[in-house]
Parts: structure tokens; sequence; C-alpha cells
């Protein structure tokens, strides 16, 4: 039965933007409203691991984005701190393995596009000891250190601070996510990267023509890494028609990165968006614009980490096998950040 198969599977959700709801919340109550509202859900999904983005809104930018960083950062280790039987933060592979061993969700913070560092790359290190083991250096804008796909026209490669994150990083053993990057700046990453890469959240752009999404070449590339691809499930990054969108378009997504790169190259990275726009914008505010993203951009049966078991059924229907199913769920990703995370030079 589909979901005995999803139970039984490591399901590794690469991209869930919680603690932007979390940290809207006064400090003490940060634990205590993951435990109520997020941990639920992450449960009933059957969620294993979690990669926590630290994602910092333009009104914090520029001036307000270090702070901003480390009270997400400090955030995400009240939860873990206030959670010790659900929860822990992981540092390693070793850690999620422990993690797991103990039914607790294994937790890894990442920074989303990183501006709290800006030019600054000494600063990689300083966030790794608070326990930063996934970083992308770009979102949909110019940053000090490349540019994001929103900004694709320029053609602009890393800057030389860009090129510098990359090598701390891997000195560190912080994974490199190029999602959000541009696509010139993918390619540059892809010639120079000398350890796997993750796409932590993109779909295939030879179904949906996004800027958002990842080209054959660039999914090719990923893999020739080691790295994996990990599915979006933002409606507008599915298809391009509201009727199109839908459980079985994220299929037709995961089944293209597979004929691309194989099945070892492939992941989930739903980035679930519905409940935590919900919950940041304020009322007033209700037709703010997220860039393209609709407010209520959710698929129907899907909208939250609740539902995840609602895709291994669609990949059952889809004809998947068991082990396959369990190597997209999870498995591959698990098997990177085994590989990689915490493992400096």
């Amino acid at each position: 039965m589909p979901r005995e198969l999803h139970a039984r599977a490591v399901v590794a959700d690469t991209h869930n933007d919680l603690l932007m709801a979390v940290v809207e919340r006064p400090p003490a109550r940060w634990a205590s409203f993951f435990r109520e509202r997020w941990l639920p859900q992450l449960r009933e999904g059957g969620v294993d691991v979690q990669v926590l983005p630290v994602f910092v809104d333009d009104q914090f930018r520029p001036e307000g984005a270090l702070r901003r960083t480390l009270r997400m950062i400090e955030c995400a280790h009240a939860i873990a701190d206030g959670n010790p039987d659900d929860v822990r933060l992981c540092l390693d592979g070793d850690n999620i393995d422990a993690a797991l061993a103990q039914r607790q969700i294994a937790l890894v913070l990442a920074l989303e596009s990183a501006p709290g560092i800006d030019a600054d790359v000494e600063l990689f290190s300083t966030l790794y000891r608070l326990g930063v083991r996934v970083a992308s250096i770009a979102h949909w804008g110019r940053s000090a250190l490349a540019d994001g796909s929103g900004e694709d026209a320029t053609g602009s490669r890393l800057t030389t601070a860009g090129v510098e994150a990359l090598r701390e990083m891997e000195r560190l053993g912080i994974v490199f996510d190029i999602s959000h990057l541009g696509a010139s700046g993918v390619a540059h990453i892809l010639e120079i990267a000398s350890r796997p890469v993750l796409a932590s959240h993109s779909a295939a752009r030879a179904l949906c023509d996004h800027h958002r999404n990842l080209t054959d070449e660039q999914i090719r590339g990923v893999a020739a890494t080691g790295g994996v691809v990990c599915v979006n499930f933002v409606p507008d990054f599915l298809a391009a028609e509201r009727e199109h969108q839908t459980i079985d378009r994220i299929v037709d997504h995961i089944e293209h990165v597979v004929s691309v790169a194989g099945l070892d190259h492939v992941g989930i990275g739903p980035d679930f968006l519905r409940e935590i726009l919900a919950d940041i914008t304020p009322r007033c505010c209700d037709e703010v614009d997220y860039t393209g993203v609709a407010n209520d951009a959710s698929l129907p049966g899907l909208d939250g980490p609740a539902e995840l078991p609602a895709l291994t059924q669609a990949l059952v229907r889809r004809g998947f096998e068991d082990k396959d199913i369990h190597a997209i769920l999870g498995g591959n990703v698990l098997r990177l950040l085994r590989a990689e995370l915490g493992r400096g030079r």
C-alpha cells in the first residue's frame, strides 16, 4: 500500500520556510509554536529530514540582514532545544543517522542567498560554527556574490567574492545550493565546483519555461558533480496553466529529471508556500505581490507537509518501483548529506 510504502521511506524535504513563520512569534513561544503548528504536520507527512532555509525578507535588507539571519538561526536552535524528543539540529551525517535511529526529525540549517554575509566571505566560518550546513548565494535579484535567476539577462557569472564563497563552503563542508542562481552563475559553479552541489527546490525547464527552473544541461551538470536536483512543488514552476498544476505534474517533473540525470540524482524540495504566506502577511496586505508567486499558490491535495503521502500515491500510480520511490523521497538526498555535510577539508 502507498501509505505503508511512504511510512517505510526516509522522506527528506530540502526546502520548507517554516522558520519564517516561527520567528515572527515571541522567542519564548518559538519551541512551543513549532511543536503545536508544524511538528504534527511533519509527523503526518512522514518527514524524517527537514532542511530549514534562513530566508531574509526584503524589509530586513541590507542593514538588518545579518541580525535577521542570526535571529532565525537562534530560532532553529530554540526549536531543537525545546523539542529534544522529536527533533535534532544535525551538523553531519552521523547526527542525521542518530536522529533517524531515535525517530527524531533531522533538522539541517541552510542559508538562502546569504544576504547577511554580503561580500564578507569569512562569515561563512562564523555561521558554520552556528550550525549552517547548506547555502545559496543569490535569490531573485543581484547579490554581492552572484545574480539570481530574475537577472538572467545580465549574463553574469559569480563575482570574485562568489568564487571565494564556493571555495570556503567546500573547505568547511557546507553544501552549495544552486537554486535561485542565474543561468550564467549555475554554469560557472558547474565549471569550478569540486564537490557535489544541490538544487534544493528547482523543477525542469523543459516542462515549464520559467527562469527558476533548470535546463537539461544544468540538470546533467548537477548530476555530474554527484549532486541532487530536488523538484519544487510551487504551481507556477510546474506549469503555466492552472489546470495543469497538479500532483501528477510533479511526477512529470520527477520523471523528466530521472530521464536526464538518472534515478540517483532526484529528490523533493516542495517549498510549501500557502500556510507560511498566510501566516506572515498582514491582513492589510492580502494583495501583496510575491514576485510572480500567488498568495494562494498551492496544489490541490498537496499544499503542506502533512499531505506528502499523496505524492507517494502518485508515484505508485505512475509505475515507479518501491526502491525508486524510496530514493526519490529521500534516499538520494540522505546519501548526499551523509557524504558532504560538515565534512570539511
